[in-house]
This record gives structure tokens, sequence and C-alpha cells, in this order.
């Protein structure tokens, strides 16, 4: 049975958002040719286009209809700011005067864009700057994919690259938010930032983060295919509980379980584990050798992502010691699993790890 798309005829739909099967039932209750949802849709998500008056497949008559019905926009940013490491932050605003901050990460072969789900954030980890501002509201899938559209503008990869120079080669769900409490939204825009008509990301290369919401794992990953990376960050629940008040609800075995489950479905899948290193708290000896036996009972296939602390103002975390920080990557490593130590980036504009706020910003854009 065909999508009924309810149309407001007293304010103007945004397209950006709108699933295929969406897009296909717009364009027929327009009363065009079916063939024309492909090209819209490749207009709005391979082009990058936002004026209906540059839709040079379409007639005069479809471009009128279209422009008087319907808008494709950004969110607006409000301010920006690159790093002396050439990290950019933005932040961006909706229509309803919302903000999230969303951030590049640029490497040598690579970059990746993190982008947010929620305003602010109901997780409350007590390590994490955005768990001090308190959830707003969910995003609307077209708010999360107009981010990485925000980014494709800025670095002008209109339209979408076909080949591996891309400067925006990775997205990572890992910023403002808990991607699994905003479940139905983040599987819609994960299915439209991957489709490859359009803004063509390979799945493989878009990496979703959760703190462990255990039932929605599963689920989310069968709907989007994409990689999957846990806020672990302890070895027992009792640590977990301390930094992560969520544990309490999910507890560690409930979510290696499923990612046991996960991992069941497809022999090469591996789930990477981050793990925020904190002085005193979960980065001694023994913390490793309770991480490592872990893994071990539930057999999973994993490497781990070791976070320096990055502090924020009026933390009351600190940094573990760089020769604790070694001695921990030292013991995965030796114990057969990947650790690498990730390299904080963009510490000088509070864009690295745990420090996205949506507060205005110094800097306004060039």
């Amino acid at each position: 049975m065909r999508q009924k798309i309810e149309v407001d005829m007293t304010e103007k739909q945004e397209l950006i958002g709108l699933s295929k099967p969406e897009i296909e039932a717009l364009i027929a209750d327009l009363g065009e040719k079916p063939f024309r949802a492909k090209q819209l849709w490749q207009w709005i998500y391979f082009h990058g286009e936002t004026d209906f008056a540059k839709m040079s497949s379409f007639s005069k008559d479809l471009r009128q209809k279209l422009a008087d019905n319907f808008t494709i926009t950004r969110p607006k940013i409000v301010a920006e700011q690159v790093s002396k490491d050439k990290t950019r932050k933005w932040l961006l605003e909706f229509k309803d005067g919302q903000r999230v901050e969303m951030v590049y990460i640029p490497e040598e072969d690579r970059g990746a864009v993190c982008i947010s789900t929620q305003v602010g954030c109901a997780v409350g980890c007590r390590f994490c700057h955005t768990g001090s501002q308190k959830l707003t509201r969910n995003l609307t899938a077209g708010e999360i994919v107009s981010q990485f559209m925000v980014a494709r503008d800025t670095y002008g990869e209109w339209p979408s690259p076909t080949n591996e120079t891309r400067y925006l080669s990775n997205i990572v769900v890992m910023g403002m938010g808990e991607p699994l409490h905003n479940q139905e939204n983040v599987i819609k825009a994960l299915n439209i930032l991957t489709d490859g008509d359009g803004i063509a990301i390979s799945r493989r290369r878009v990496t979703m983060s959760t703190s462990g919401i255990a039932p929605k794992i599963v689920p989310t990953l069968q709907a989007t295919g994409v990689r999957l990376a846990v806020s672990l960050h302890a070895p027992n629940n009792k640590i977990r509980s301390q930094i992560m008040p969520i544990n309490d609800k999910f507890p560690i075995e409930q979510i290696l379980k499923a990612c046991q489950e996960y991992q069941a479905e497809d022999g090469s899948r591996y789930i990477t584990f981050e793990y925020l290193l904190l002085d005193g708290i979960n980065d001694s000896a023994e913390c490793a050798a309770e991480l490592i036996a872990l893994m071990k009972k539930y057999r999973l296939r994993a490497s781990f992502n070791l976070i320096p602390f990055n502090p924020w103002p009026n933390c009351i975390f600190k940094p573990s010691k760089p020769e604790k920080v070694k001695a921990f990557a030292a013991a995965l490593e030796k114990a057969g699993f990947a650790a690498p130590v990730r390299v904080a980036r963009g510490q000088d504009i509070l864009a690295a790890c745990g420090q996205l706020k949506s507060k205005k910003m110094l800097k306004k854009p060039d």
C-alpha cells in the first residue's frame, strides 16, 4: 500500500529527512510519474541542491509545485571554530531555536563527521560535559541528516564524491545525545545517509556509539547495517554505575549479551569498546586484568579505543597519568586485543570526546 504523505498547506513541508517511500508518495500525490521520485531524491541527497528552480530535469510546472509546498533547508550555523589541529566545530540552530554541536575530525587518509542525535542527553555520564546539559528533545531524522549536509556544504563535497579522496569519508554517531533513546529517527537518518543513490556513505564507514541501551542494540544494527561502538568505561558494575548511572538499568552483563547476539549473526563483525581512562577510578592494572577476563568470558571479537580524559570547566575527574595509560594499553595488547590510545583532537575549542555542549561559541564563521 502506498504511503500517504500529509501536507500541511499552512506551512511548507521540509523534504530533508523524508525516506524514499515518502518521496515516492509525495511525487504520486503531485500527480507526477514515479521516476520523478528518484530524480528528486538525487537532487536533494546526491547534488545537495536547495533551490527547486535549479532542478533542471523537472518541468517548470513541477518546480513551481515543489517550491509552493516544500522546502529544503539546512540548520543555521550560529558559530564555527577551527582548532589548531584543523578539527572544525559548528554550533547549529534548528527552526525552533534549539542548538547542537557537530565536529569534523580530519585524518591523513580520511575524515570523520561526529553528529548529534538529541539536544542534550538524559544518560548523565558523570565524566561527560554534554551530560551536564539535560535532555531537551530528540532530533528529527531530517535534523540528524542535515548536520552532515552542512559539513558537505562547508567542504564543497557536492555532488556526492564517488572516490576515496573525499574529505568527509566517515560518520560517527557520537555527538550530543544517546542514539538509542532516539531509535526511530536514528534508524531513518542512517538509512538516508547510507543510501547509494544519494549521500552514499558506506555502511562500513558509519559507527554508532551507545552507552548501552541493551534491548535496542541488535534491532537498530539489524535495521541499519552500521558498525557498533559501546561506551563501556569500566570492567565491573560497581565502577560503571559510579560514573555511568544508566548502568543500574542496563548492567554490563546485559550489554555484553546483546553484543554476543550481534556478533552471532555475522562472524566478521568486530565491536569497538570505548574506554575513558580516569585517574584513580578505572585505570589500574587490576581493572585491565578484569576487563580482559570479561572479554574472554563472553568470547567477544573486540578492540578497544582507549580515550584520555578531556577535562572541561569545573569537572571533578582528572586524566590518567601517561605511564598508566601506556601500561593499560600494553596489558590489553598482550592479551590479544587491539587497544590504540586515541589522540585528543580539538581540545582548544572543546571539540574533543565528551566536551560537546550546545552553548554559544566564541568565533563566528568566516
